[in-house]
């Protein structure tokens, strides 16, 4: 899956998970944090895109990512090694 199909689907979810954020324009600069997102709802976006990519990591692996677009780069990094 190409990155930018990542970053769609961390969108989509981020959609799915936050009702309120359905008409928000997200950048790869957004961080979750700054949009309202609590911790316990970017979890669940995080769980739900690495089911959708079947990915089994553990989440602090993710941890360094600071805004949605690093975390797809994060994302496309493990799917592809």
């Amino acid at each position: 899956m190409p990155e930018l199909d990542i970053l769609s689907l961390v969108v989509q979810c981020a959609r799915e998970t936050i009702p309120e954020l359905a008409e928000h324009e997200f950048r790869r600069t957004d961080r979750l944090a700054e949009l309202g997102v609590n911790s316990l709802d970017r979890a669940e976006i995080v769980v739900r895109v690495l089911e959708a990519l079947q990915l089994r990591i553990p989440l602090v692996s993710l941890a360094g990512a600071k805004n949605i677009g690093e975390l797809a780069d994060l994302l496309h990094e493990k799917r592809t090694s």
